[in-house]
């Protein structure tokens, strides 16, 4: 021990020790440099940048008018049914109900219940649909909201007003400034967003 401390008390060798030493504490700040500057450059995906940039993805279905069924499920017990303000909006009097008819559709809500009272007329008790023949634009019925569907122009969402004719839980049969081949947005988004488009 005694000679190792004499040979460290040696000039040459301390000398020798700290130029060791500095050259490793600089190594390693020169390894940390090039390392931090090659994680700078690396891409990483960040979702709220890449939807800034490229757009949200969402999904989507192309327009096309046609002529189909709307079947609005009612309750019925001695034909008397309690609707929503969503599916009393697509039945009408004379409606087809089964082997019978719908012949008042109240335009108040019942205060007992909260719900619409629609009255038939030779319908069984029991679950019974409402058959109505719409045509228009037949799109899934999320994705009306407040009256309105989102279309896809030149890469951003417009919203575009829309009567729904007729409509259940699954699909609403709606009209207004759409045509044929129009891309309608089924995503939750908001007019003048960004959006990505990905072909199938």
């Amino acid at each position: 021990m005694k000679i190792f401390g004499k040979k460290f008390n040696d000039k040459k060798v301390k000398k020798n020790v700290y130029t060791a030493v500095l050259g490793v504490l600089i190594l390693w700040f020169i390894y940390r440099f090039v390392m931090v500057a090659i994680e700078s450059r690396m891409d990483v995906f960040n979702p709220v940048r890449d939807a800034e940039q490229k757009g949200i993805v969402v999904e989507t279905i192309v327009a096309e008018q046609k002529t189909g069924i709307i079947k609005t499920p009612l309750s019925v017990e001695n034909n008397r049914a309690y609707v929503s303000a969503g599916h009393r909006r697509g039945l009408k009097v004379g409606q087809k109900v089964g082997d019978g008819e719908i012949v008042y559709v109240a335009n108040s809500l019942d205060l007992d219940t909260g719900m619409y009272i629609v009255k038939t007329k030779n319908v069984d008790d029991g679950v019974a649909f409402a058959e109505a023949e719409c045509n228009g634009f037949f799109v899934p019925t999320y994705a009306v909201r407040e009256g309105v569907i989102m279309r896809a122009e030149s890469g951003v969402v417009a919203a575009v007003p829309v009567n729904v004719n007729a409509g259940d839980s699954d699909f609403s049969c709606v009209t207004g400034d759409i045509k044929d081949g129009d891309i309608i947005v089924l995503s939750k988004v908001v007019s003048g967003q960004k959006i990505n488009i990905q072909s199938k």
